[in-house]
């Protein structure tokens, strides 16, 4: 076997450091686009507030003088706005987070919180909750036990039904059928609410919407995503060796096992909590995740923070054009199905050509 030359070495060295100066240029370009997402944030809703105005309210919160303008523009800004657009990020980063983890630990591109059931299990958890008011602590909890119990299911058909043969497919397929049982669940809860009281209000927070946040939501949101978003952070470097063969993951030292728990536990946690606080909003933990990867690659270690950044402004800039379209708000589910269902379907006639090309 030859060695590799200095000069080689030289050029491996070059190459790999210009990769990684790409890699840190895109992430520092997609956190520029959420910063510029959340300052517009600041700007959109009926009561219409000019970049100046923000620009100077935050500086006078910084510098502790009070700024010139009207008291009503101060008041939107910190007990409507602010909260809203920390909630609408958290949210959007903790579905892209939680898919795009699925994703590597399932080595499925096709796979996200949504299609596994956890979103409809966390819905049917929350729905119990609030119908026997059970409290945001209840609902919280129920919402996660749900959420688990789901993934729970459909990977335990998969690797009953699939045998170690088209897991890809089986596992979309169970997802798919453990969805439809909790959605029947809760159309059940819907039937037996009362029409006048907990019906419109289970009926509301299931189409998905953040009119209604405070700072108290945003507490309970952020808490449990940084008790999440810590080890899916630590793995990233397992996610990306979970890519290969189970038996070839233990040989470069992975505990499968571990990792695959830690993975779902976190990932579900992530989801759960999103739903128990903005209800039901599907798509953003499959779409952002892909583009995520078209910009920065498929390493998990740029494509994690990645992910914050872009799922965070994409749903800001959705909870923009649901508060400014119209009169009334527009359900933020509605606008994220609007565009995620087409892109799963131009996913699935790529992934169809794909397979056409390798037979």
């Amino acid at each position: 076997m030859s060695r590799i030359s200095k000069e080689e070495k030289r050029q491996i060295r070059s190459t790999m450091d210009a990769g990684q100066r790409r890699e840190g240029l895109r992430v520092t370009t997609l956190a520029l686009v959420a910063i510029c997402a959340v300052f517009f944030s600041f700007t959109v809703g009926r009561y219409s507030a000019y970049p100046s105005d923000v620009l100077r309210i935050i500086w006078g919160y910084v510098t502790g003088v009070a700024p010139d303008l009207d008291p009503n523009v101060e008041l939107v800004f910190f007990s409507v706005r602010l909260p809203r657009v920390i909630c609408a990020f958290l949210v959007g980063m903790g579905l892209s987070v939680a898919g795009c983890s699925y994703q590597g630990v399932f080595r499925n591109p096709m796979v996200s919180p949504d299609i596994l059931g956890a979103t409809a299990g966390a819905g049917f958890g929350a729905a119990i909750a609030m119908l026997l008011d059970f409290g945001i602590l209840g609902i919280e909890l129920t919402a996660f036990l749900m959420g688990l119990a789901a993934v729970g299911i459909s990977y335990l058909i998969c690797m009953i039904v699939g045998k170690r043969a088209n897991l890809m497919l089986t596992l979309i397929l169970a997802g798919m059928v453990v969805s439809a049982l909790f959605q029947a669940g809760i159309s059940l809860i819907k039937y037996v609410a009362d029409p006048y009281t907990k019906l419109p209000e289970i009926e509301f927070w299931l189409m998905g919407s953040l009119a209604s946040v405070n700072y108290s939501d945003v507490v309970k949101l952020l808490i449990p995503l940084l008790i999440a978003l810590i080890p899916l952070y630590l793995f990233r470097w397992q996610l990306n060796l979970l890519a290969f063969s189970d038996e070839e993951a233990k040989m470069m030292g992975v505990n499968i096992t571990a990792v695959r728990l830690s993975i779902i536990f976190s990932s579900t946690l992530i989801s759960s909590s999103v739903v128990a606080v903005s209800g039901i909003i599907g798509w953003v933990g499959l779409v952002i995740p892909h583009l995520t990867r078209m910009i920065v690659g498929p390493n998990y270690k740029v494509l994690i923070p990645s992910c914050i950044f872009l799922g965070g402004a994409y749903l800001l800039l959705v909870d923009d054009i649901a508060r400014a379209f119209m009169a009334a708000e527009i359900p933020l589910g509605i606008l994220t199905a609007i565009v995620g269902a087409p892109f799963f379907i131009i996913l699935l006639c790529q992934k169809r050509g794909g397979d056409g090309d390798a037979a």
